[in-house]
């Protein structure tokens, strides 16, 4: 009896250790800011300056994905939303101060369970240690481009336990720490979860100086709408006479007088205002684009050691960013819009025995997502807890399987902080974006006028004409602001975290003549304010 149970229990952990070796790695690799425009992949106006030739290799050998969405265009809240498959207003993170313990890391604490070692390395941006990870190696809050600090896991409390790479970029120190985790680190008994996150290219685009050289010479392509817009925005964004256009959303040019890239790369002060602007774009841009460089050429590094040591083609490998960013369209920087540059993630997958090479999928995905989907690929069950769907199917088929979400949501809360961006809500279908600014704080205060915007996004696709009330997409309107009501009932966001902003968004919904004329209101007073 005691031999045929050793024998049973033998089997038993031969049968488990070769589960755990058939099982694939995953290797999620996210840089901060890195927008679908400046891919090759995507085929933007940059494609042909070729920045990301290892990601675009990745996206050839693998499937994209053209409709994956961040549900708050803010850095600390898509980590967020990545690590616990919930939305902003469910899992508490709104803004930048958002924390979450390490009981709520639950794509790490997930992975652990299902036979994973887990590690964290790169840009965190979460204030709490990463306690549920087997390793990790962070940067404090946003951490520095140059002679970067880490915080790494060891005897010490958090945060106090340092190292630091003197002489080092940090793109390069983030590749440096996760090839040694590779080498020194892992246990090969287990498949490895390992979250590679680069500061790069996060503003204000500090680029290894051998890069000083890349597009030095080169016009930047710009965005058709880099220059004005007559029919884009709304009373919300532009002022009920265009007198909020100075105060509406950071600049490239000079139209927005407190924060502009003009002023900031300290452009020439005897150029015109369009000259002026052009100058400022591709100081811009180079920079930005010098950090993607460095990005992909540190990738090139990454996947170079796992074809050298055979687990290459074991690994799903999965690049996105944590949101999308204003490459100038709409004379914008930074996120935080809703708007398509800001909102639309990039989302390529690789793993070669389920996703098929050289795919693309127009699925709407949500960040939320992210983890059910890792999760599908090790074999492990999404937790109730999570919000998210995985879409691991719609990887290895390339179909959207029968009831498949059609729509995506956006919450943006940080009213008018840092890019004078107001308080949003909004849905984003296939065919149709309906956003509406409520305009206000948290607290419902330092108000802007309220204002509703529609594009439609197949025959509009940069979002040029709001056509909210074209009385021929009347019918359209009326459907998305059902959907949307629908949509936020089902994401539980019922505004009862901030309910002095729902009553903001309900008094203004139905968009009556009442509301337009307070509005009207609002934005001369905010005009005051800002005179003052």
């Amino acid at each position: 009896m005691r031999t045929s149970t050793l024998i049973i229990s033998i089997a038993l952990l031969i049968a488990t250790a070769a589960s755990a070796a058939d099982r694939p790695n995953i290797l999620f690799i996210m840089s901060d800011d890195h927008t679908t425009q400046a891919i090759g992949a995507y085929g933007s106006r940059l494609a042909k300056l070729n920045p990301t030739p290892t990601i675009d290799r990745l996206a050839k050998e693998g499937m994209v994905f053209d409709n994956a969405y961040c549900t708050n265009s803010i850095c600390t809240p898509s980590r967020a939303c990545i690590l616990t498959g919930q939305y902003a207003h469910v899992n508490g993170v709104h803004d930048l101060r958002g924390r979450i313990e390490a009981k709520r890391q639950y794509l790490a604490v997930e992975m652990g369970k299902a036979g994973y070692q887990t590690a964290m390395i790169g840009k965190w941006h979460l204030k709490e240690e990463p306690g549920a990870f087997d390793y990790y190696c962070v940067l404090p809050g946003q951490g520095k481009y140059f002679d970067p600090v880490f915080r790494v896991q060891g005897e010490r409390r958090w945060p106090n336990n340092t190292i630091q790479f003197k002489g080092k970029h940090s793109s390069d120190a983030i590749t440096d720490v996760a090839l040694e985790w590779l080498k020194s680190g892992w246990d090969r008994q287990q498949p490895f979860f390992l979250m590679h996150h680069y500061k790069a290219p996060h503003d204000f685009f500090e680029y290894a100086g051998r890069y000083e050289n890349y597009l030095a010479d080169v016009q930047i392509p710009e965005p058709e709408n880099l220059w004005s817009q007559s029919q884009f925005g709304s009373i919300a964004t532009r002022g009920a006479n265009d007198e909020l256009l100075p105060h509406i959303g950071t600049s490239i040019g000079r139209r927005n007088p407190r924060r502009n890239y003009v002023k900031h790369y300290k452009v020439d002060a005897n150029l015109n205002d369009e000259d002026a602007q052009r100058a400022a774009y591709n100081v811009y841009l180079k920079h930005y684009l010098r950090c993607v460089k460095g990005v992909d050429d540190n990738l090139a590094r990454l996947f170079g050691y796992l074809k050298q040591i055979g687990q290459f083609d074991n690994t799903v490998i999965i690049y996105t960013g944590d949101q999308g960013f204003m490459l100038g369209e709409h004379d914008y920087m930074d996120k935080r819009w809703m708007y398509e540059e800001s909102m639309r993630m990039p989302f390529i997958v690789r793993y070669p025995k389920r996703v098929p090479a050289g795919a693309r999928s127009s699925a709407i995905v949500e960040n939320v997502d992210y983890g059910p989907t890792m999760l599908a690929f090790a074999g492990a069950d999404t937790p109730s807890v999570m919000q998210g769907r995985s879409f691991h199917e719609i990887c290895e088929t390339g179909k959207e399987p029968k009831g498949w979400k059609q729509e995506a949501y956006y919450r943006y809360w940080m009213h008018m902080a840092h890019h004078d961006n107001p308080g949003h809500v909004g849905i984003r279908t296939k065919e149709f974006k309906l956003i509406f600014y409520y305009g206000c704080n948290y607290q419902g205060k330092q108000r802007t006028p309220p204002g509703w915007e529609l594009y439609d996004v197949r025959k509009d696709p940069t979002e040029v004409v709001n056509l909210y009330d074209d009385p021929d997409y009347a019918a359209v309107v009326a459907e998305l602001k059902q959907r949307l009501k629908k949509l936020r009932a089902h994401v539980r966001d019922d505004g009862k975290d901030f309910p002095a902003a729902e009553r903001v968004i309900q008094e203004f919904w139905d968009d009556d003549e009442r509301d337009r004329a307070e509005a009207r209101r609002i934005s001369r007073a905010y005009l005051e304010f800002k005179s003052k």
